[in-house]
């Protein structure tokens, strides 16, 4: 007997869940609202079911929607780690790799890829910039570079470097600015999006009634911000030592916050040879900048 539902049609009801309206379902499945719509109602007319009631503000699952998107889900985790099983077979360092990092690690990657596509030509980096932490499991990305305490379990890794911070300001902020208690400083704070970071948590623990004088929602607005003198800020060694317009207010980086720096993937996808040959590469290349990583810059004590 034929079943009405396929892959694909499940897959759209997972998507339509998961976003909660056809316009972000078309987004994630890479077609058009109208396409959605369509193919939605042609569904429902197939099973005789309502899956999704519609409201102004977007789509809710009816009952039968949360099972078939729950069933969905399922299917997704099966398919998905079938794909990265068969994946972890290949034998030939060729082909795409998808590669995920942060705004202030993405300059640093791409000085790397020239040497990188030296080394293995027939290797096509997909370079994905997002602070948002890609899921590897369901192979948004393949492989993640990271700053971080302490990474996800469900994924394996390799530490490259230790990350260390400083506080920064402009030069003419702090030749107006010689107060040695940070709090008499202005400083420049961070927004809700990026209360989970390790700067974010030192600020709180060693600044009390500071006075903020702007927010931002990105560590490099946070450089430039500090750079245009509006104030202190806490940043990351190979992020300030970079910046020409900022010095150290201590020569030393501080022994706190500590982060560090991971090469990511999925267990199922390290052996291979494409993730394998990109991983080692990115390793040695990254380890290469592991004086900035770590704030021991020889032209940093003499800024």
């Amino acid at each position: 007997m034929h079943s009405p539902l396929d892959w694909n049609d499940l897959r759209l009801v997972l998507a339509v869940a998961r976003e909660g309206s056809l316009s972000g379902a078309a987004r994630r499945l890479g077609v058009t609202h109208s396409t959605v719509f369509r193919r939605l109602g042609t569904i429902e007319t197939a099973i005789g079911t309502r899956l999704f009631e519609r409201f102004r503000d977007g789509y809710a699952p009816t009952p039968a929607g949360e099972t078939a998107a729950a069933s969905a889900a399922r299917l997704e985790d099966e398919v998905l780690a079938l794909e990265r099983k068969l994946a972890g077979q290949d034998l030939r360092p060729s082909g795409t790799v998808r590669i995920t990092t942060t705004d202030t690690l993405g300059a640093m990657l791409m000085r790397h890829l020239p040497a990188m596509r030296t080394a293995h030509p027939e290797i096509q980096p997909e370079i994905i910039i997002s602070n948002a932490m890609a899921n590897l499991t369901r192979r948004e990305a393949e492989i993640a570079i990271r700053p971080t305490p302490a990474p996800s379990e469900l994924l394996i890794g390799r530490r490259v470097a230790d990350i260390t911070h400083a506080i920064y300001g402009s030069r003419g902020y702090l030749a107006r600015r010689s107060d040695e208690d940070l709090s008499a400083h202005d400083w420049i704070g961070l927004d809700d999006t990026l209360a989970g970071t390790v700067i974010a948590g030192w600020m709180r623990e060693k600044l009390h009634a500071v006075r903020i004088t702007c927010r931002v929602d990105a560590i490099p607005a946070l450089r430039d911000a500090a750079a245009a003198g509006m104030g202190l800020a806490l940043l990351p060694c190979y992020v300030g030592d970079l910046a020409p317009a900022l010095r150290r207010l201590t020569p030393k980086a501080l022994a706190e916050p500590h982060s560090a720096l991971w090469l990511l993937t999925h267990d199922d996808l390290r052996h291979t040879a494409r993730i394998r040959a990109t991983l080692d590469f990115l390793a040695k290349a990254l380890a290469s900048e592991r004086a900035l990583f770590e704030g021991k810059r020889a032209d940093s004590a003499r800024r």
